[in-house]
């Protein structure tokens, strides 16, 4: 089949048809339980970012009994091939933002709800790739395909972890670097988006110093925590209603010992979002100006110790676009139709934004069954409707691994 946008929901069918497609079609609906069970399970291996090992080898272990040749590479990724090069790679981050503390903290509430850290944000995309590996490896036969299929579980999607795990996997460093294809990316619950524009995100961490000192006795020489209020007040008077969709937050302020002493220290995180590149080097352009004038204002008026002023990246993450005639969003759409499911084409920050920064066709969507609360302590997950979610992800992957039209991209 080659890569065309003429693509129908009449080869979806033919495809959903086939003996060992049907099989596999049913077995989400089947294993329901079986899925449930192994996505509260995974929620109880704590995974926050950095610190994804211990739920790493739980997957590694998972892959290697459902019959998979897998592997953890030099970034934490778990990775599992069926088939030949090039890949189709499905993908699932690891880590949270939150984590449980004991495995109590993951729970099933009377109407079948999962609560907890994590169990949307991304145990639902784990709970897939895990059952996309067992639907798999059925004794039922798929077709011959002229492409592979490659599982990754990576690190490092959630806050500074600054997407590490996608970033090996993209670069040289990486064995599978020109192996892979395009990406499919599972993040999330819900289906009723298609994530094809890269939201792109710069982090910046602005820390004051100063001699310190107390309070009243040394009043007068440069205050840390007044020039960081400073910058933070200048900054925060940023103009955003023109030009490309944009934000900027001061997420994380710190700084000081106590009421009565002069900080030697302040520091705070400051994230800046856009939809547009040249837009988000505007914004550190003017970050860097609001930080120069408070340090500037504070030294003006001290009338001792001076205050200094230094702004560390320590996160960047590039804007970047699906091209609507990309194949791989004309087969999610085809499957979409096929299968009843509407959905629309949102923005957000993914782990997709490396790969289609780089040009390779990569898009994310959610893994089915209904998410929210995420990245607080309400978070919940109901797997009402996961099987329609999974059976989309099949799907997709079937016709995207079948396509052996040129490079896709």
């Amino acid at each position: 089949m080659a890569a065309n946008t003429a693509f129908t929901g009449n080869t979806v069918t033919e495809l959903a048809d086939l003996p060992g497609v049907r099989e596999r079609l049913q077995f989400f609906t089947r294993e329901k339980q079986w899925i449930n069970e192994a996505h509260l399970q995974l929620c109880r291996v704590p995974a926050p970012t950095f610190l994804e090992q211990e739920r790493a080898a739980w997957f590694l272990e998972q892959f290697r009994v459902a019959g998979w040749d897998a592997s953890i590479d030099r970034a934490g990724n778990v990775l599992a091939a069926a088939g030949e090069p090039p890949y189709i790679a499905l993908t699932a981050h690891l880590d949270t933002v939150l984590a449980p503390r004991t495995k109590d903290d993951i729970a099933v509430d009377t109407d079948g709800r999962f609560h907890g850290a994590g169990v949307s944000d991304n145990g639902a995309g784990l709970a897939a790739l895990l059952a996309i590996a067992r639907a798999w490896k059925l004794p039922s036969k798929l077709p011959e395909f002229p492409r592979g299929l490659l599982l990754v579980a990576n690190t490092g999607e959630e806050g500074e972890g600054n997407l590490v795990g996608m970033r090996h996997l993209c670069s040289k460093q990486s064995r599978l670097f020109k192996n892979i294809h395009s990406f499919l990316i599972v993040d999330g619950a819900n289906t009723d988006h298609i994530t094809t524009r890269g939201l792109g995100s710069r982090r910046f961490e602005v820390t004051f110093t100063g001699p310190g000192g107390h309070s009243w006795s040394d009043f007068g020489i440069g205050n840390p925590v007044h020039a960081l209020c400073r910058a933070v007040a200048l900054f925060a008077e940023t103009r955003l209603d023109s030009g490309p969709k944009s934000s900027i937050n001061v997420g994380l302020i710190e700084g000081g010992t106590g009421v009565n002493a002069i900080a030697q220290t302040a520091r705070c995180k400051v994230d800046i979002r856009s939809e547009s590149n040249e837009r988000m080097d505007q914004l550190v352009d003017v970050l860097a100006s609001a930080v120069d004038r408070a340090r500037d204002l504070e030294n003006q008026r001290a009338s001792g110790g001076r205050v200094a002023a230094k702004t560390k990246e320590i996160g960047s993450r590039p804007a970047a676009t699906l091209p609507e005639q990309a194949p791989i969003l004309q087969y999610v759409r085809a499957v979409d139709s096929h299968l009843g499911i509407r959905s629309h084409l949102d923005c957000s920050s993914t782990d997709a934004n490396i790969p289609l920064a780089m040009g390779i066709p990569a898009l994310a969507m959610g893994a089915g069954g209904l998410g929210g609360g995420a990245h607080t302590p309400q978070e919940w997950f109901s797997p009402d409707g996961r099987d329609l979610g999974l059976k989309r992800i099949l799907l997709t992957l079937l016709l995207l691994i079948r396509d052996p039209g040129g490079s896709g991209k």
